[in-house]
């Protein structure tokens, strides 16, 4: 149908753009974030855009749900602002010969979020965890950024340098400033690299520089011109354990977990792909619009029901991890919504009449 092919295709081109905005604004910010906390030498510059990968893929699942609402809703309202509605109802067509094209245009999206919530996102934070683990345990040299001087894990070295090079793993320019005993050492190099030794030792070599040793207060101070010049770091980091993060772990360990958080979080990844469908239909009713009034009051209740229902599944999730309820109890949400939506859309088929009218006719039908 015309009907059917027009709206798919409004609906399309308007998810793209609301998806590309989004992920826009939420990727600039977190880039901004994460650009800091690289300037601060708290991570490595390498890794910031390992990261913004990492988070990007599981903000997709929020991301796409957000998309099929809002995309909904705008097309919806503006279909009712234009009269288009007017037309569509007074040839044959009701507000219920909406829901198949609808469910059309959000069952692919549904399905999307199905597999990212799954299988991808969970995938992604192992992989995030596991990646700031590596960064935990690199020596702390390999992650100041140029031009920072940055104090050691331990809090008795700082640390500066000109550049580094993540593809050797060399620094230039190093500056750096020991505390042993009572003692000052400061060592100027013009490079400097970490290794580890044969015996499981991580060995900071310099190469070609100036020590000065000496005690504060005192001035008698040792000078030395090296070629190569070593210090023992420690031993090298453990291998990476295992994440537990719940949000890392896979949807079948899951399924195989009788611990009320796994449940919890299977919960949660299962109720995605049908709070996308849900919301893409609870937009038919929240869309109405009445043009002569010129208040579009109906975006503020649609962000009143989203909030609403986005609260409600984090609280039951909560209370399901705790174990005061059962994982089923999740679907009594979603069911609730349903009957919302289609009681809506049940209210707004009916002839133009007071609310009260009209419930006194419902409770008269039952």
């Amino acid at each position: 149908m015309v009907f059917h092919r027009s709206l798919t295709r409004e609906l399309t081109f308007t998810a793209v753009g609301v998806f590309v905005v989004l992920l826009a604004i939420l990727v600039t910010t977190q880039t901004i974030n994460l650009l800091g906390r690289a300037a601060e030498g708290r991570i490595a510059n390498e890794a910031v855009a390992a990261l913004i990968g990492f988070w990007s893929l599981g903000l997709f699942p929020l991301l796409l749900i957000l998309t099929v609402f809002i995309s909904t809703l705008v097309v919806l309202t503006r279909v009712w602002r234009d009269h288009e509605m007017a037309v569509w109802l007074s040839s044959g067509i009701g507000l219920k010969d909406w829901i198949w094209p609808l469910l059309r245009f959000a069952l692919p999206f549904a399905a999307i979020v199905a597999l990212l919530t799954l299988y991808v996102s969970p995938w992604a934070a192992y992989r995030s965890k596991e990646y700031a683990e590596v960064l935990k345990q690199r020596e702390e040299m390999s992650a100041i950024s140029p031009g920072i001087f940055k104090e050691s894990g331990s809090a008795n070295r700082v640390y500066f340098i000109e550049q580094y090079s993540a593809l050797h793993g060399t620094a230039r320019q190093v500056f750096m400033q020991e505390i042993s005993e009572g003692k000052v050492a400061t060592i100027l190099a013009r490079a400097g690299k970490v290794t580890t030794n044969e015996h499981g030792e991580r060995v900071l070599e310099l190469n070609d520089g100036r020590r000065y040793v000496g005690t504060p207060g005192q001035a008698d101070v040792e000078e030395a011109h090296f070629e190569r010049y070593r210090v023992i770091l420690g031993e090298a980091p453990p291998t990476i354990g295992e994440i537990t993060h719940i949000q890392s772990r896979p949807t079948t360990a899951l399924l195989a977990s009788d611990a009320p958080s796994d449940k919890a979080e299977l919960a949660w990844r299962l109720s995605l792909p049908a709070a996308c469908v849900l919301l893409a239909l609870l937009a038919l009713p929240l869309s109405y619009f009445n043009p002569r009034s010129g208040h579009t009051y109906n975006l503020v209740y649609a962000l009143i029901a989203f909030l609403l229902y986005q609260n409600a599944l984090t609280l039951v999730r909560n209370w399901i991890g705790s174990g005061q309820l059962p994982p089923a109890t999740m679907a009594a949400v979603h069911l609730a919504l349903l009957a919302l939506t289609l009681a809506l859309v049940w209210l707004r088929s009916q002839p133009a009449a007071p609310l009260t009218r009209t419930l006194a006719a419902l409770v008269r039908k039952a």
